[in-house]
């Protein structure tokens, strides 16, 4: 009787493929499959309802639902679980640009095309304060980490900052010379970035309104802005194709990602900073490792651009909202080495 000896290989991962080869009676076979683009190897979840473009996304801070705002008006909130819509908010006149929940979930704010910012009760679904002060389209919105403030970017080429209790405006902010598409507050609260039609990336004092810095680097809009969770980066994704990561303290440029085959609406990172999401007029949302730039993984299924991605609180599902009407929600679990 022969004694048969075999050796096989760990499976290696490259985007959707995977392969590897086991070794017996001097024959060597080698498989390759194609596997779901998820860590996790299942499809994504779809949540289906809205009648235009999806604009935004994100998570609410216990991770069990996520608001959607849509070029149809609407302002939705689903039960991640189910998949199933819990709430529609109906008040803006039209375009739902931008949605952004308060840190203790409690509140959710949404900005529109027809020039306000609304904050609505999510334990009720009613509209709490419409602040009006922009002359243009506000094409985001942010709460500063104690809730209390509001920032807002507009195409007027300003960004507001508001009192989330009275709608009360505490100062507008100005300096860039285009549109400004993107907000955020640093971890702090003491800093705040916005993103320009301009090209360039501004940091400002949050509590004087004074621009601290100007990061200087990309060749076409700069569509998205976010700080890392320590506060100590910042990354901006832009229609050049490129997402760059900035020391926030510097302005200096330490990585540019690469790999969209279009312009970028997009970028997020995960709660613990390790990873940078991105989402491309390409169709697709890309998963990077935000030490060394290096791409982990292409997440492809939506039918047109996908404008917003968004983690959730623990880092296992990533979100994206899509011009094909859609949003979905996929498994971004760390595979064990």
């Amino acid at each position: 009787m022969w004694k048969i000896s075999t050796r096989s290989t760990r499976w290696f991962h490259r985007g959707s493929l995977a392969a590897g080869f086991s070794a017996a009676m001097g024959w060597v076979v080698v498989c390759a499959a194609l596997v779901s683009p998820l860590l996790g190897g299942e499809g994504p979840l779809t949540l289906s309802g809205h009648i235009e473009r999806v604009y935004s996304v994100q998570f609410c801070p216990d991770g069990k639902s996520l608001a959607s705002a849509s070029e149809d008006g609407a302002i939705k909130v689903w039960d991640v679980a189910s998949g199933k819509e819990s709430l529609v908010l109906k008040g803006h006149a039209f375009l739902g640009n931008c949605v952004a929940y308060s840190p203790d979930g409690k509140r959710l704010a949404s900005a529109s095309g027809d020039q306000s910012i609304k904050l609505w009760e999510m334990a009720t679904g009613q509209e709490l304060l419409s602040l009006k002060g922009h002359t243009d389209n506000v094409r985001s919105v942010a709460f500063s980490p104690d809730g209390k403030r509001l920032a807002s970017a507009s195409w007027d080429q300003t960004v507001k900052v508001w009192d989330a209790t009275s709608a009360q405006e505490l100062f507008t902010l100005k300096g860039h010379a285009g549109m400004v598409w993107s907000v955020a507050f640093s971890p702090d609260g003491k800093r705040l970035a916005s993103a320009s039609e301009d090209q360039t990336v501004k940091v400002w004092d949050a509590a004087m309104g004074q621009e601290a810095f100007t990061l200087k680097g990309h060749t076409h809009r700069v569509n998205s802005v976010v700080f890392s969770p320590d506060g100590k980066r910042l990354a901006s994704a832009s229609w050049d194709k490129t997402v760059k990561v900035w020391d926030a303290k510097t302005g200096l440029e330490s990585l540019t990602l690469k790999g969209h085959s279009v312009g970028l609406w997009s970028v997020a990172f995960s709660t613990d900073g390790k990873r940078l999401a991105s989402g491309s007029e390409d169709a697709t949302a890309k998963l990077w490792d935000s030490t060394n730039g290096q791409e982990m993984l292409t997440f492809k299924g939506h039918r047109g651009r996908v404008q917003s991605v968004a983690f959730s609180p623990d880092g296992k599902r990533l979100a994206s909202a899509s011009g094909d009407q859609t949003v979905k929600v996929w498994d971004v679990t760390p595979r064990a080495e």
